[in-house]
């Protein structure tokens, strides 16, 4: 028997998944109006607007299909209160190499944005500083060779 593997995220992380759902679903009966209008114009052959619509429409329906399973096997950890990292605390590092420092919110995988600094927890980083305290210095394995990071500081969202 397969065990079923859930995916760990945030609570925004689900509700950010329910907005997507919810914008897609009020797309839905244009897409729908414009397969109609499309298939109304004849030969469906050579019909351009046709076939355009009908992608589109699979699009949105695979696209609400795989966002429905994300969330059917979504498994939300609210982050502990105690002094250790977990999914959606905020932690400051600094880098030991250059010293320089970031702070990074841990999400599940399907949240990571480096771009908004939001770190996957079972990322080489994310997985190394996972479960640590404040002022633990951890490697991280990197394909061009480890690095340390210092953990400064841990915060839980407001």
């Amino acid at each position: 028997m397969t065990e079923i593997y859930f995916q760990k995220m945030t609570p925004d992380g689900y509700h950010e998944i329910e907005a997507q759902i919810e914008t897609l679903k009020q797309k839905r009966p244009t897409l729908i109006a414009r397969l109609k209008a499309a298939r109304a114009l004849g030969d469906l052959s050579e019909n351009t607007e046709y076939s355009s619509a009908k992608r589109d429409l699979r699009h949105l329906e695979s696209r609400l299909r795989y966002l429905d399973k994300q969330l059917k096997y979504a498994q939300i950890i609210n982050p502990r209160k105690d002094e250790k990292i977990d999914l959606g605390s905020f932690v400051t590092i600094e880098f030991l190499d250059d010293h320089s420092q970031t702070e990074y919110q841990l999400v599940g995988r399907q949240e990571a944005n480096l771009q908004a600094n939001k770190l996957a927890f079972d990322s080489p980083l994310g997985n190394a500083i996972s479960h640590q305290q404040a002022g633990a210095i951890v490697t991280v394995p990197a394909p061009d060779g480890n690095y340390q990071v210092k953990i400064l500081s841990i915060r839980l969202a407001n």
